[in-house]
């Protein structure tokens, strides 16, 4: 089977053509990727928006990103933000995920998130949190590419505390893939 070719309408500087964005669109539906809420306090007020854009840069330094519209609501306190948490949701948050992508609402108004002593709120049960400190704000296309310094985690696995027997109570990460989220586990093994 050969991939379908793609129309090219848009030029870049260089004089090639660009990938149009909706078929640029098209190839991350079919990439999967793990769902995180990102997490900061803008004065004494509680920021929070979904991101599948979260990537590890570098385990030496502990660096890692994710990417933000700059016509986002989030966008004005991430900008003036020092640090951040991003919670890593759990295959069972699929609602939180899809309440904290929702414009126009109070994302921590139904709960379900904890301030931590340093002041940034994590999501209650999800599979791991980290917070950080922003290192580098980039201007890339219409959106922010933010460089995030790891300072401290936790990571929510059951299997270090627990018998054989409750193997099977680990939450799996939620996964986002073609506009549908998914959990993955042993049914998913190759």
């Amino acid at each position: 089977m050969t991939a379908e070719p793609v129309a090219r309408d848009r030029r870049t500087e260089a004089g090639d053509d660009a990938l149009a964005p909706d078929a640029f669109k098209r190839v991350f539906r079919g990439h999967p990727a793990g769902v995180v809420v990102v997490t900061l306090r803008d004065g004494h007020a509680r920021v929070g928006f979904t991101a599948t854009s979260v990537i590890s840069v570098s385990a030496d330094p502990p660096l890692l990103a994710f990417s933000l519209a700059a016509s986002s609501s989030s966008w004005p306190a991430v900008s003036r933000a020092e640090t951040v948490a991003l919670s890593f949701l759990a295959d069972h948050q699929d609602d939180v995920s899809a309440r904290f992508a929702t414009s126009g609402i109070d994302r921590f108004a139904p709960g379900g998130w904890t301030d931590l002593a340093t002041g940034e709120p994590v999501i209650d049960g999800s599979a791991a949190w980290v917070r950080g400190r922003i290192v580098q704000r980039t201007a890339v296309g219409g959106s922010h590419l933010i460089a995030v310094e790891a300072l401290t985690s936790s990571v929510r696995d059951e299997r270090e505390t627990c018998d054989r027997s409750a193997l099977a109570q680990v939450r799996p990460p939620l996964v986002y893939h073609d506009r549908t989220y998914h959990r993955i586990g042993e049914h998913s093994a190759i």
